[in-house]
């Protein structure tokens, strides 16, 4: 539980700390994501990919900056990397309760798979996040190694 101000400060109300994000990890199953669209990419190209896409997606320059340092240590070292973003699959899945109700919330989850080969694969069209008001932004990802890898 948290207190959240306009600058985007979060308070945690329990111990009274600022923070200026959150962490969590979550053991959860989720369904089978998203695979029929996506993009790979060679690992040593991901970075410059993440920060095209994610811009487009919608994540400021630091959101983004904290996604790369996450998840590319995982990527840079495959020889490519099928990359999908995970809309309705996810969120559909993944709720989330947050009072007051936020004006606008861009929600970007990333899975993964590492390939040896790169393999053919439609194209996906991302939206971009327009932020308006009270903005809430999650951002995450799964390595999808124990999911049938495409053919």
């Amino acid at each position: 539980r948290v207190k959240a101000r306009p600058d985007g400060t979060l308070t945690d109300l329990e111990t009274g700390r600022e923070l200026y994000s959150l962490y969590y990890e979550n053991a959860s199953p989720i369904p089978l994501p998203q695979t029929d669209e996506g993009f790979v990419v060679r690992g040593g190209d991901t970075a410059a990919f993440l920060e095209e896409k994610l811009a487009i997606l919608g994540l400021t320059p630091r959101e983004a900056e904290e996604f790369i340092v996450y998840w590319l240590p995982r990527m840079e070292h495959n020889p490519y990397n099928l990359i999908t973003f995970q809309g309705a699959a996810y969120t559909d899945t993944a709720k989330l309760h947050i009072t007051p109700e936020p004006d606008s919330i861009c929600r970007v989850f990333m899975a993964y798979l590492p390939l040896e080969h790169a393999v053919e694969i439609a194209p996906q069209q991302l939206s971009t996040f327009e932020r308006t008001g009270f903005a809430v932004v999650e951002w995450g990802g799964t390595e999808l190694s124990a999911v049938r890898k495409p053919e």
